[in-house]
């Protein structure tokens, strides 16, 4: 698989990225296994976590095949932090104190003395940017993180923060920002793509399969083992079984069909080679699914099919 940069940094990384959101809820322990294996055979090196996926499931089950299924300094490592479940609520905290306990949690999950890229999870207004920064500052300098990176901003708020962290004497600049983007979602052209650029971060896009649902697999109704069926995934995924998105959905079903790709090879491809992406972050509920993401690394898409797709996506 080739590698990209991430940003201007110096960091290396695949260009398609692992996504363990589901691990050790969804996807047990043979299918986490699977996974692993197919990713590290395929030429994957980014495999991202996050200390709210599973309150932590996530990160043990990837610390577990961490030395057993591959190498430590075969994967760039990544996590994030500022989302928890509490009480059955989901909770935004990026304070300084509550990230750096986080980040240490995380590493012991982990099994790892540091991770190489640690992101905040999510931008919260009851804590002050700059402490939530410093937070990272701290990570690189102490060697838990070796570079760092946001999670889920908005353009300014990725503007705001990038500049802090390359201006201020002594901060460590960001290196990546992750953002939803698909067919179905482009709404970080508009500004997040643009200061990602202007700024050097790289762009990590979460969802590139629009929740699923470009996978073509809700055209005809709801399977019963897809995330829509499911109680804790239908909120996320129902947003997209809309008229607006069955519309796109088929665009890339007349794409597939005339190239001989699955629609999912097509959805990801696009995005994949988006100008300023570094790796899209699939996540798959089963080893045979990520298999098939993992098939699109020869397959580039023909410039007119990438217009029309353009064309009927966008905003």
């Amino acid at each position: 698989m080739q590698q990209r940069r991430v940003g201007t940094t110096g960091l290396t990384v695949s260009r398609l990225g692992l996504g363990t959101m589901t691990w050790g809820r969804d996807t047990d322990e043979h299918e986490a296994r699977d996974q692993m294996i197919a990713f590290a055979e395929a030429g994957g090196t980014l495999v991202d976590t996050a200390a709210g996926y599973g309150n932590g499931a996530s990160e043990e089950l990837v610390g577990s095949l961490i030395g057993d299924v591959v190498a430590r300094d075969e994967v760039v490592l990544a996590t994030k932090a500022g989302i928890r479940a509490r009480h059955g609520a989901r909770e935004y905290n990026t304070s300084r104190g509550h990230l750096l306990g986080t980040l240490d949690a995380s590493l012991e999950r982990l099994g790892v003395d540091h991770v190489d890229l640690w992101q905040v999870h999510i931008w919260s207004d009851e804590t002050p940017l700059e402490e939530t920064l410093s937070a990272l500052d701290d990570a690189v300098r102490s060697g838990r993180a070796s570079y760092v990176g946001i999670s889920n901003y908005t353009g300014w708020q990725t503007g705001q923060a990038a500049t802090w962290q390359r201006v201020v004497p002594g901060r460590t600049p960001l290196a990546s920002t992750q953002v939803e983007y698909s067919l179905l979602n482009r709404g970080i052209e508009h500004e997040v793509l643009p200061a990602a650029r202007a700024l050097g971060l790289g762009v990590l896009p979460w969802s590139p399969l629009g929740r699923g649902v470009l996978t073509g697999k809700y055209r005809t109704g709801t399977p019963s083992d897809s995330r829509a069926a499911s109680n804790h995934f239908s909120g996320f995924v129902n947003p997209y079984l809309d008229e607006r998105s069955a519309g796109i959905v088929e665009a890339v079903a007349r794409a597939a069909d005339g190239l001989g790709w699955s629609t999912l090879e097509v959805a990801l491809v696009w995005v994949r080679d988006r100008l300023g992406v570094t790796a899209p972050i699939v996540g798959a509920r089963t080893a045979a699914q990520l298999r098939g993401a993992l098939g699109v690394e020869d397959l580039t898409l023909p410039p007119e099919i990438t217009a029309a797709l353009d064309d009927v996506s966008a905003d």
